[in-house]
C-alpha cells in the first residue's frame, strides 16, 4: 500500500497480511477496517525500550518481548472482516519467532501471554475502551495499561472469565506481581 492508496472494501487477515507496511505511520485492522495512526514520539517508543529492557531478564525462558508487531486477535473466520492490533509491547512465546518468519504469518492471540499499551493523547479512549475489550474477546490472557502522564502508572488487568477483564487499581512507582510469573517494575524509569 503506498501513498493514497487505502482498499475501498472490508479486508480479512489474510489481505490484511498482505498489504504489508505503510509509508506513513502503521495500521491496525479493527472489523475489516484499516486505521492509520501516527508513529510514536521519541518519548513513548524510549518507555518501550525501557520497559522490555526491565521485562527480559525476568521473563521464564519460554518467553520474549515483542515490540511494535501485529497480532491477529482471531475475532473473526478465515476469510471475514478480520481484526488485527499492533501493542506497543507482548509477551510472547519465543516459538512465535520461527513460526512467523518461516510462514510470514502474523502473531496470533493465544500465543500472547501479556500485552501492553503505553497510553498517547490521542489513544486514551482506544486503550482503555476499544482495545481493552478486543483483547479480553480474543482471550489474552493479561493486559497492560501504562500512563506515561505524571505520576507514571499501570494498570494490570486479567481475564476473570464472562466480563472479559477485571482491572487492579492503578499502580505508581514500583509495580510488581506474581501473574502470569513474577515480575517487579520500577514505573519510574519509564521516564527518566
Amino acid at each position: 500500500m503506498t501513498g493514497n492508496q487505502s482498499p475501498v472494501r472490508l479486508l480479512s487477515i489474510e489481505e490484511y497480511a498482505a498489504l504489508g507496511e505503510t509509508e506513513l505511520g502503521y495500521t491496525e485492522l479493527m472489523e475489516g477496517r484499516l486505521v492509520l495512526s501516527p508513529n510514536p514520539r521519541p518519548k513513548h517508543n524510549a518507555a518501550i525500550f525501557e520497559l522490555a529492557k526491565q521485562l527480559e531478564p525476568q521473563l521464564p525462558g519460554s518467553l520474549e518481548p515483542i515490540p511494535c508487531t501485529d497480532v491477529d486477535l482471531g475475532l473473526a473466520p478465515s476469510g471475514e472482516p478480520g481484526f488485527s492490533r499492533r501493542p506497543d509491547l507482548m509477551i510472547a512465546r519465543k516459538i512465535v519467532f520461527a513460526r512467523v518468519g518461516e510462514d510470514e504469518d502474523m502473531v496470533r492471540a493465544e500465543e500472547v501471554a501479556i500485552v501492553v499499551e503505553i497510553v498517547s493523547p490521542g489513544s486514551k479512549r482506544t486503550d482503555y475502551v476499544t482495545k481493552h475489550d478486543e483483547y479480553a474477546d480474543a482471550g489474552i490472557p493479561f493486559y497492560w495499561i501504562v500512563d506515561l502522564s505524571d505520576p507514571v502508572s499501570l494498570v494490570a488487568c486479567h481475564q476473570a472469565g464472562e466480563p472479559g477483564y477485571q482491572d487492579a487499581p492503578a499502580v505508581t512507582g514500583v509495580f510488581a506481581t506474581t501473574e502470569p510469573f513474577p515480575v517487579k517494575l520500577d514505573l519510574t524509569a519509564l521516564t527518566a
